[in-house]
């Protein structure tokens, strides 16, 4: 669900949220229903992505345990956990 409060979340947190699943991003594509392509163009930063795409990537991973760090007035991702 696309929440405009929400930051969003960047290529580096994808990555290392998914070295920390230890998932493909084939992995990540089955289990978000996005194509790996997009993911991996997002990830490269060779492209925005839809906030809807993020968000339902993010709501993947934190449905596995990932908490995305944030820090300041505008949120700009630190890390995750």
């Amino acid at each position: 669900m696309v929440n405009a409060l929400q930051p969003t979340v960047s290529p580096a947190q994808v990555r290392a949220a998914r070295a920390w699943l230890n998932w493909s991003q084939d992995q990540l594509s089955a289990r978000s229903g996005i194509s790996k392509r997009t993911i991996a163009r997002y990830e490269s930063g060779k492209t925005l992505a839809h906030p809807e795409t993020i968000d339902l990537i993010r709501d993947v991973l934190e449905g596995e345990g990932i908490v995305f760090q944030f820090v300041g007035m505008v949120p700009k991702g630190i890390g995750v956990s």
